[in-house]
């Protein structure tokens, strides 16, 4: 199979979508396949069957921009043909303007098209502070349905982000399949750094904005009966990093606010006392997923929109979304009950052990490719 990727942002580390099509590329490449790369991502200028596109420049705008997504992509007509000639599929990742270009001549070539759903509309209004405005929402929503409806197969990372868009728009030619946990994300015995060995460490992932409501737990650990002791942990980068290293300066002990490398996460997954996830937005979660198959009790928010909150095998590791008290008890109770915390981080491990492994998730996404591919061919879609 020949397969052209696109990609409407540079490979980042800190960037989900492309780190999923990072993961999806290297299983396609690893399993045969001939995978093409369709970006704005300059520094793979000239590498074989990497395909680069100019980027976006939103004059005054470009530094907030590049702050919340990285640099995205224009449409070149003449790089997306050449990028498509001889391929048998092929899959966009976000449906922003390179990935609507490619969408239009795609269709154009009679190529089959699958699209993975890794943005909600929220995703975008929070950036103009309209996260919880409805009619903007709706008019993004319909955008989105603009594009999702001329695609062949759409990748759900989530069966709640399957059922919220289908309740709206009907059924579609969907699959369910998680972005996948890496093997190399286990449990093992790590020490904490001496500066944190006295304090109970609680660990938070994503990018320091709006929707993931990091406040909610700065705020939180202000109120917990053990303040003193805890440590906070915000691994990321963003836009509200001040905000936020200011909302913390007010604790006993500051937060981390750091960026970790992959390899780095792991050992402080390893380390860490708890997860919290505060998200009021959320595709599906892997940091969360992540911090489960190392066996870290998650708590997490129930905001309705936010697809994390289905992986709480309890009530004990949910919280009131937005309510910093009510997850001040829920910490508290952790902290108070180690035994009950050991339990079921054991539990923790055997269901995340094999149910979101990166790799059987990459077989699922090269089954969804080859399965468009045929039914193409046959005249199913």
């Amino acid at each position: 199979m020949k397969v052209t990727i696109v990609c409407d942002v540079p490979g980042s580390g800190n960037n989900g979508t492309t780190l999923a099509m990072t993961n999806l590329a290297t299983s396609l490449r690893a399993k045969g396949h001939t995978v093409r790369i369709l970006s704005p991502d300059k520094e793979k200028e000239g590498q074989e069957d990497y395909f680069i596109v100019p980027s976006l420049h939103f004059g005054a705008l470009d530094h907030y921009v590049e702050e919340n997504c990285g640099t995205l992509a224009a449409a070149d007509d003449d790089v997306i043909r050449a990028s498509f000639e001889g391929v048998d599929v092929v899959h966009i990742m976000t449906p922003f303007v390179l990935g609507r270009r490619a969408l239009k001549i795609a269709r154009e070539m009679g190529l089959p098209v699958s699209a993975g759903y890794h943005i909600m509309a929220e995703n975008i209004t929070v950036h103009v502070h309209m996260m919880n405005a409805p009619l903007a929402n709706k008019v993004v929503d319909r955008e989105l349905e603009h594009f999702y409806a001329r695609v062949d197969a759409i990748h759900f990372p989530t069966q709640f982000i399957r059922d919220r868009y289908e309740s709206t728009y009907g059924p579609t030619n969907g699959y369910v399949i998680s972005n996948g946990v890496s093997e190399y994300v286990t449990p093992r015995e790590v020490e904490k750094p001496a500066a944190y060995a006295d304090r109970f460490v609680i660990l938070s992932t994503g990018r320091y904005c709006g929707e993931k409501a990091q406040s909610v737990l700065i705020d939180a650990i202000a109120q917990s009966k053990h303040e003193k002791d805890i440590q906070l942990i915000l691994a990321g980068t963003g836009p509200l990093e001040k905000k936020l290293s200011r909302l913390g300066g007010e604790l006993t002990n500051p937060p981390v606010l750091q960026f970790y490398s992959r390899e780095e996460m792991t050992d402080v997954l390893n380390y860490a006392d708890l997860y919290v996830h505060p998200a009021e937005i959320e595709l599906e979660g892997i940091a969360c997923l992540e911090a489960i198959a190392c066996g870290l009790v998650p708590v997490i928010s129930n905001s309705e929109k936010c697809a994390t909150r289905f992986y709480a095998p309890d009530e004990r590791c949910l919280f009131e979304h937005g309510n910093p008290e009510n997850l001040a008890e829920k910490i508290d109770f952790w902290m108070e009950h180690p035994t009950e915390k050991a339990e079921l981080s054991q539990q923790l491990i055997d269901y995340a052990g094999e149910k979101f492994k990166l790799s059987k998730c990459m077989d699922r996404m090269e089954e969804m490719l080859l399965e468009t591919i045929e039914k193409k061919k046959a005249g199913e879609i």
